[in-house]
């Protein structure tokens, strides 16, 4: 297991606070950030003297926003099922279903077998 001694741990933590100082500093000079200061202050200010939220400027700016986000997605409807009808020809019975979990199909189908089973549809 390596240590890595308090020194060099305060030294490095010394080091990396001075960049982002540095970095600080040179932001602090760029004019285009100190415009968007300025105009989110600004922005800040009228939503205060106007008692107006940031929704309610979104609102007005693009109406549209508030109702693609606030509406959610249309749901996708599944197509309805369609009704299968078998006929068994050794017994002449018929079982209407939409799906596979009919008691009757179930016990067909292991007597005789799925593909003979499906074979029954009209």
């Amino acid at each position: 297991m390596i240590t890595v001694s308090r020194l060099a741990e305060f030294r490095a933590a010394e080091k990396a606070l001075q960049e982002q100082m540095a970095q600080l500093e040179a932001l602090k000079k760029d004019d285009g950030l100190k415009r968007e200061i300025e105009f989110e202050q600004k922005l800040v200010g009228l939503m205060k003297s106007y008692d107006k939220s940031l929704r309610d400027i979104i609102a007005i700016l693009d109406p549209k926003a508030v109702t693609r986000g606030a509406a959610p997605a249309p749901k996708q409807q599944r197509r309805p099922r369609v009704v299968k009808v078998y006929e068994n020809p050794h017994t002449g019975e018929l079982i209407e279903t939409k799906g596979g979990n009919h008691r009757g199909l179930k016990a067909w189908k292991e007597q005789y077998g799925a593909g003979t089973v499906e074979s029954w549809v009209r």
